[in-house]
């Protein structure tokens, strides 16, 4: 069985190209540790172009996780900004390609979006 993690890096690969990152460049490695045990995961952006590897080499941002918050990062049941500031996730090096990278990741299942309706205390 492939896990949420997996998927989320194999369609970002197979993505090729994601609008939201086209004026953005840079190497991430995602270093998902359990234990004594690392995975790594190399996502490289080139003005949109997204390349993923499973490797271990020098990127701009290294973002480090636990295999089981990262599932739930790229499955929407966790936000990436409120794992970091709990201190969670750690980042060294280029904090925004992390904010920007973010935005791929899925809200939680009941958000709404930025729109919302104000309503007046009372109506």
């Amino acid at each position: 069985m492939v896990d949420a993690t997996t998927r989320f890096f194999k369609e970002l690969d197979r993505r090729g190209f994601e609008p939201l990152l086209a004026k953005s460049s840079g190497t991430l490695r995602f270093d998902l540790q359990q234990g004594a045990q690392t995975t790594h995961w190399l996502l490289q952006i080139d003005r949109g172009d997204l390349q993923v590897r499973q490797e271990n080499r020098e990127a701009d941002t290294i973002v480090g996780s636990a295999p089981r918050l990262f599932d739930e990062l790229v499955t929407g049941r966790e936000n990436a900004i409120a794992a970091l500031l709990r201190g969670d996730m750690t980042v060294a090096g280029d904090l925004r390609l992390l904010l920007q990278v973010e935005r791929l990741l899925p809200g939680p299942a009941d958000s709404h979006g930025p729109r919302r309706v104000f309503r007046k205390e009372g109506s």
